[in-house]
């Protein structure tokens, strides 16, 4: 690109574009005389966080097609439908953004609460990924709440229940947004992890807390209605909370990503959405924050 180009492909202006060939803060080569911009590395000093030494030597590389974070039921599923050849690496929404934030991951689901004013993914997607230049697009809000076995056999109705009737508790991960909002959810009620009969190990997924509860290793567990809906579970809805992607504006518009959103428009998805309960989606899409 010329210097006229890269100045309207970065919205900026063309003096600032000089400014940053000056500080040897922007990829570019000057054959001839006339400074040209490399496309390909201009994405990667974008995705990096567009002031990162050394990316004139083309030595960064592109994110790798995987989809880390939180698991969802819902995106594996279309993950898988859609064709779109992003590899799942759940391990939990705040493993995802720092995963994403080391360039590990071309998307991170998240679902992170900040009890302090109710907030979701914002706060720490701002911390965490600070000039990468990402967004935070809606994908559904999900329904909340206590996983339980067929029939409610402790009659738990309450998050207090769960110490008052000494159920047994499987918990997540603590990097997973779920556990994030377990906690925040008893420290409304006035109690804490410790005052709960907690099994270990954690659920690493919802698929695996669903099942622990249904095995009848755990009485309950917190997930969203879609796990129990699978496995034929009670369920007491709690909460309701928007799960977002996190993704580099550069990165939105790769294949995996662009497959994956098209599929989402498709009959097939909302078909599934629907039938998975505990899903609104008609929100997705929606840019809920655009880092500057």
């Amino acid at each position: 690109m010329t210097t006229r180009e890269v100045a309207e492909y970065l919205r900026i202006k063309e003096r600032k574009v000089y400014d940053l060939v000056r500080e040897k803060r922007i990829p570019c080569t000057r054959p001839a005389g006339k400074w040209l911009f490399p496309k390909d590395l201009i994405d990667k000093w974008l995705a990096q966080g567009g002031d990162t030494p050394g990316i004139a030597q083309g030595t960064l590389k592109p994110a790798p097609a995987v989809c880390a974070g939180s698991h969802d039921p819902l995106l594996e599923w279309a993950i898988r439908e859609s064709d779109c050849e992003l590899a799942t690496m759940p391990g939990g929404s705040l493993d995802g953004l720092e995963r994403l934030a080391a360039g590990d991951a071309m998307v991170a689901g998240m679902h992170v609460l900040d009890s302090g004013n109710g907030a979701y993914n914002q706060p720490a997607v701002e911390e965490a990924c600070r000039g990468q230049g990402v967004v935070l697009i809606e994908w559904a809000w999900r329904e909340q709440g206590l996983v339980l076995a067929p029939g409610n056999p402790l009659k738990l109705a309450s998050i207090k229940d769960l110490a008052a009737k000494k159920a047994c508790v499987i918990p997540r991960q603590l990097e997973a947004g779920s556990q994030i909002l377990l906690e925040h959810l008893l420290a409304e009620a006035g109690l804490k992890m410790a005052d709960l009969d907690v099994i270990e190990p954690p659920a690493r997924s919802e698929t695996d807390l669903g099942l622990a509860v249904q095995d009848g290793k755990a009485d309950a567990g917190l997930a969203v209605q879609s796990v129990a809906h699978q496995y034929r579970l009670d369920f007491l809805p709690l909460h309701k909370e928007r799960y977002d992607l996190l993704v580099r504006r550069r990165d939105y518009f790769e294949a995996p990503v662009q497959k994956l959103m098209a599929f989402t428009a498709t009959d097939a998805f909302k078909d599934r959405a629907k039938d998975m309960a505990g899903y609104d989606i008609s929100g997705l899409g929606r840019v809920v924050y655009n880092a500057p």
